[in-house]
């Protein structure tokens, strides 16, 4: 009876068929059979007791069903099976043991259940053919993910022996984990493995197997920028990219600093077609965008130049013996010069093909086009700065100080000084370093105006030895640096102003106010270019132990020799400045010399590493200091974690208020990338208890989230708008102008409220003196460059910008000293859309598309003058009761006029006029105005039109940053992209003519004139004057 009922039950409850199967029907108050009597429930735990404890069974069938049985179980069961897991790991161990791979197999979801995903994977790896990848499930995913972080944890750590000891079967299976990514098609995560795990052979697997090879390298290109955080391992990864696709050279090579192929594959694109030579020229303007000098520089001079053309044989001339004269033969007419053939394979225009290429890679033409630009296309309000002077007149030469800078920033680029030149009385309150200031502000209007640099500041530089103001001659060599930073270096203008700057230097003798505005001229224009000589020469003016001529000295040295790094002769320098420091008592010479060395460090990331320890553990906490704004330059943009816990340690335990200062501002540079976890990440600081860290904490919101718009950054930042500090609100404004910078009130609401919030801190007489400045400044900042640039430490192709993080790292200096304000003129990116022809030109119909409202994208409206409004006498008021009495008089004497007048006429003309002047005394809005029923609205009122979402314009054009992303093209014009689809619709866009037969409509790009020589009328045609008969 027992037995038949088991039997009826055992389709129900299969699992207990190893019981059955056993011949034991002990029904023990404690036997898996009488629990499941008395329950109707499997007891599991006993029932793998039972089944692998060898209790009454010796066979290994028995034990491999109820393993079977278990594994269909333990899903659901895996709680009451955790007891029996010793027993279980004991037979995936036995050897005799058939079927051990499925006890081990169990015993890993058990682990697996438990979380204990190391002991998991460990037996998943002995579960053999059980453990199959290609089934889709939670255990799966999380073994294969676990496994894979133990791979990546060990090569990771590049250990020969830890690799050596890696278990065979954890490889296979991350072998077979790319053989199923590359089945499946997923080469996005078979790339993502490989490059976590640093196995390169497998990244040129997935790129030759890879069915779209440009996606998956541009794929693999942007994760080496933002993931791999080895700049050893991401050069070598750059060096597979270049075996695989030719391409794909022109986007790595400058991350390997090969500037020799990219110079060969130019060259072959200018030896093409017109189309070909359209992509070089684009290709030569997307690598200006990165700012890298150098690196154009090599370039450049690895392009071809073209052969000297033959010199036409001399004149001969005959000497007689009898007459001992020298006979001349008759001039002949000039010949124009045969320019040089080309060279086999290329075309006719080779050379002036050339030619431009190298024009737009000398950084020449661009200049003279961004110029022309911002020149033509300044919005600046007038009225702001009018604003500025009012507010400042009678208030301390520091808020003085920050009006000439606010002038600055919203000038800069578009060679407009006509407010300082209207107002020269005022700019001349400016004494002493105000005065450097103020002059080298010049620079930051004129930035780029390269050809014009020496006219312009000719007033204020040196001349033949007469000293007239050494802050005017120092400021204006200063400027002369802002001009050039950056600018050029093919150009004889370029190395004629270093001449001449380092010939200034010589002469400055031990005027220090000359001396540190030559040493920061010298270094702007040789930014980036290791040139040694110069360095010997700053060497020199920083040991004479002059605090100021220092400073600036160490400075220009840091300039002068960026991401130089700290191998060979670059670390014996980073020594010698290194120990004067310690030698030195001038603080300024000591701030001079780290940030020198930072910026040596600039992109050196692991290099960096043994001297960033050696700084940050320092006893003294200026080059504490400096150690903080290293780590920022050696790891700018990379986001790397150990960089990070090492500023937020010493953001929260060192004892100097400006170590912990700037280890917070430094975070914004080394996640500039990723502007949305700024806020987070500093939210805490933002509320710390001291002043200095929530002015970090400010700053380095400003820094990443730059021209972002980001709520998250204004959210942070409004509440310390009211900070008890008068500094931190200092901080709030300059970063909250950086955050909001081209954001327009159509897309969010906050940002006329912010404007209008500024304005009044600029206008209200009871602010600190701080807040007042930070505000004026603010104003500067949001409406820089005419309102058409944008602070941007990365360019478009996602490479940074070299000087942008230069200009950002020494402008936050200006705690110190408010000259190095005039630095982030470098971080100022030009946010327009400019289309060129084959011949450079711009052609007039070449439009483009902005699928959104126009005020989305507008500039904020400009101030309104306010009328001066005339006091008006006021109507004495009358009562009811005399007007009553008047009234009865009026028509009294009115009944007494007519009896007495025979004319009629005259009464009806002044009832005329009586009425006519009470209806003009209606319409003034004197009189109360009564709605009637049914009236109609008045007929001047017109319906509000409505804004279309899809305007048109034409280039050149403003295209911010968040626009970019909603601009289109229509294809069927004249002009298309070359690049097309693949360019980007903004920046420099080289156009390619369906029509070229057709006669073309082009403007020619010319860079400004000098001041006040734009309005000069041309000269007359020549004539000749034939007197009046």
């Amino acid at each position: 009876m027992l037995l038949k009922h088991l039997t009826s039950l055992r389709k129900e409850h299969n699992a207990i068929l190893p019981v059955l199967l056993s011949g034991d029907f002990n029904l023990a108050p404690h036997s898996p059979l009488y629990h499941f009597l008395s329950t109707g429930k499997l007891d599991a735990s006993g029932l793998s007791r039972y089944g692998l404890s060898g209790q009454n069974l010796d066979t290994y069938a028995l034990k491999t069903h109820a393993l079977q049985k278990l594994n269909q179980v333990v899903d659901h069961y895996w709680a009451e099976i955790a007891d029996a897991i010793p027993l279980i790991e004991e037979l995936s161990e036995e050897k005799n043991f058939p079927d051990r791979e499925l006890a081990a197999y169990v015993a890993s979801k058990c682990f697996f259940h438990l979380e204990e995903y190391e002991d998991a994977l460990r037996l998943a790896l002995g579960a053999g053919k059980y453990f199959d990848l290609n089934t889709r499930s939670q255990y799966t995913d999380t073994i294969i993910a676990t496994c894979i972080d133990n791979y990546v944890a060990v090569r990771v750590k590049e250990d020969l022996e830890a690799e050596k000891a890696l278990d065979p079967r954890l490889t296979q299976v991350v072998e077979r984990m790319f053989e199923r990514c590359y089945a499946a098609g997923e080469f996005r995560q078979a790339m993502g493995i490989a490059l976590e795990a640093r196995r390169l052979d497998q990244v040129k697997e997935c790129l030759a197997r890879s069915t779209d090879v440009s996606a998956a390298l541009s794929y693999c290109f942007e994760i080496c920028k933002t993931v791999v955080s080895n700049r050893h391992f991401r050069l070598k990864v750059f060096e597979v990219m270049l075996e695989v696709y030719a391409p794909v050279l022109l986007k790595t090579t400058p991350m390997l600093d090969n500037h020799v192929e990219v110079s060969k594959i130019l060259e072959q694109l200018v030896r093409g077609s017109d189309r070909d030579c359209l992509v070089a020229f684009q290709v030569a303007f997307d690598l200006n965008e990165n700012e890298n000098q150098k690196f154009l520089m090599n370039v450049y001079h690895a392009l071809p130049s073209p052969p000297a053309p033959t010199a036409e044989p001399a004149a001969d001339t005959t000497t007689t013996a009898e007459e001992g004269k020298t006979e001349t033969p008759a001039p002949t007419p000039a010949v124009p010069a045969t320019p040089p053939p080309a060279p086999a394979g290329a075309c006719a225009d080779y050379w002036d093909k050339l030619a431009k290429l190298k024009q737009i890679l000398s950084g020449e033409f661009l200049v003279d086009l961004k110029l022309d630009f911002l020149h033509s296309h300044s919005d600046s309000d007038p009225l702001v700065m009018k604003t500025i002077k009012t507010a400042v007149e009678n208030r301390n030469s520091v808020l003085h100080h920050a009006a000439v800078i606010a002038h600055a920033y919203m000038n800069c680029g578009t060679t407009s000084d006509s407010f300082l030149r209207e107002n020269l009385e005022w700019l001349g309150k400016a004494t002493n370093w105000a005065k450097f200031t103020a002059t080298a502000s010049l620079g930051v209007v004129h930035k780029g105006h390269v050809r014009e640099s020496m006219n312009l500041l000719a007033p204020y530089l040196p001349q033949g030895g007469m000293t007239t103001s050494p802050y005017s001659e120092g400021g204006a060599l200063y400027a002369m640096g802002l001009i050039h930073a950056n600018k050029g270096f093919a150009g004889s203008g370029s190395k004629t102003t270093m001449e001449y700057l380092r010939n200034a230097l010589k002469n400055a003798g031990s005027d220090e106010t000359v001396q540190h505005g030559a040493c920061l001229g010298i270094g702007l224009c040789g930014l980036a270019s290791h040139d040694y000589e110069l360095y010997e020469e700053l060497k020199t003016v920083l040991f004479t132990d002059s605090a100021v001529a220092g400073e600036g000295a160490g400075i220009a040295i840091g300039l002068t020799l960026l991401g130089a790094g700290g191998e060979g002769r670059n670390g014996e320098i980073v020594k010698d400045l290194l120990a004067y420091a310690h030698d030195t008592k001038h603080e300024k010479i000591i701030r001079g010399c780290v940030m020198g060395i930072a910026l040596m460090m600039y992109e050196r990331e692991e290099q960096a590493d043994t001297l960033i320890e050696q700084l940050t553990r320092d006893k003294d906490p200026l080059i504490r200091y400096g150690g903080m704004y290293t780590v920022a330059m050696a790891y700018a943009g990379t986001a790397n974690n150990t960089a990070i816990r090492r500023l937020l340690h010493v953001a929260v335990s060192d004892v100097s208020d400006d170590v912990r200062r700037a280890a917070v501002t430094c975070l914004g540079f080394i996640l500039f990338r990723t502007p949305v976890q700024v806020p987070k990440l500093v939210s805490l600081l933002a509320e710390s208890f001291n002043p200095h860290v929530r002015y970090g904490a400010c700053v380095a919101v400003g820094i990443a989230c730059a021209g972002t718009a980001k709520n998250e950054a204004i959210q942070l930042l409004e509440p310390l708008l009211d900070d008890a500090v008068d500094y931190v609100r200092q901080g709030a404004l300059l970063a909250l102008a950086m955050v909001i910078m081209q954001e327009s009130e159509g897309r969010n609401p906050k940002v006329a409220a912010i404007r209008a919030k500024i304005l009044k801190l600029i206008t209200d007489k009871h602010v600190t003196t701080m807040t007042k400045m930070g505000a004026i400044l603010a104003q500067g900042i949001l409406d820089a460059g005419g309102r058409n640039v944008v602070i941007s430490l990365q360019s478009h192709s996602g490479f940074t910008k070299m000087a942008a993080v230069v200009g950002l790292a020494i402008w936050a200096q200006h705690w110190f000293w408010y000259p190095l304000f005039n630095f982030l003129e470098l971080s100022f990116q030009t946010t327009m859309a400019v289309g060129l022809n084959k011949d450079l030109k711009l052609p007039r119909s070449f439009e483009l598309t902005c699928n959104a409202k126009k005020s989305a994208f507008a500039t904020p409206k400009r101030m309104e003058e306010k009328k001066e409004e005339k006091k008006e006498l006021v109507a004495t008021a009358v009562l009811s009761t005399t007007a009553k009495a008047r009234a009865r008089q009026a028509k009294q004497d009115a009944k007494e006029k007519s009896a007495k007048s025979d004319a009629s006429g005259d009464i009806v003309m002044e009832e005329k006029e009586s009425t006519t002047a009470d209806e003009e005394k209606k319409d003034s809005g004197d009189a109360m105005e009564v709605d009637t029923e049914g009236s109609k609205p008045a007929a001047n009122k017109k319906a509000a039109v409505k804004e279309p979402n899809v305007f048109t314009f034409t280039t050149p054009a403003r295209v911010t940053l968040a626009q970019e992303s909603v601009i289109s093209l229509d294809t069927a014009q004249r002009y298309v992209p070359v690049m097309h689809p693949a360019q980007r619709l903004a920046g420099v866009i080289m156009l390619r003519d369906t029509t070229p037969d057709e006669a073309e409509d082009v403007e020619a790009v010319k860079a400004p004139a000098a001041a006040g020589a734009e309005n000069e009328a041309d000269p007359p045609e020549p004539f000749e004057w034939e007197p009046p008969q």
